[in-house]
């Protein structure tokens, strides 16, 4: 199988990239694929720790770490993450968080790259 790299560049609040990049995520596991997903912009709220899930409201954090327990690797963007506010010690456990070098490491060795959202 091979290796999907996933970049997801999340914009405002009413944005389903993430929720489209993580549905991906899984479809790719299951058939075998390793995958990579670099949270950028709004998307590297995905990681901080003390979210609270609301009805009718998305939460993907149960989803993304049962999802890290199947090898999905999952990266915040550590300058998005520092410009809104939270620190390296407010990442969930399984979440990592690097500069902008890491992303594009992992889709030079990836056999295909996807980016989602963005404007």
């Amino acid at each position: 199988m091979g290796k999907l790299a996933i970049g997801c560049f999340s914009s405002l609040v009413g944005s389903m990239s993430l929720d489209f990049a993580i549905k991906l995520s899984e479809a790719a596991i299951k058939k075998g694929h390793q995958v990579d997903i670099w949270l950028s912009g709004n998307a590297t709220m995905l990681s901080k720790k003390g979210q609270r899930k609301f009805q009718d409201y998305s939460s993907l954090e149960a989803k993304t770490k049962d999802l890290i327990s199947q090898g999905l690797n999952v990266t915040a963007c550590e300058a998005c993450a520092e410009s809104r506010g939270y620190h390296k010690e407010d990442t969930l456990e399984g979440f990592n968080r690097k500069s902008m070098d890491y992303y594009l490491a992992s889709c030079f060795n990836s056999d295909r790259v996807i980016h989602i959202g963005g404007e």
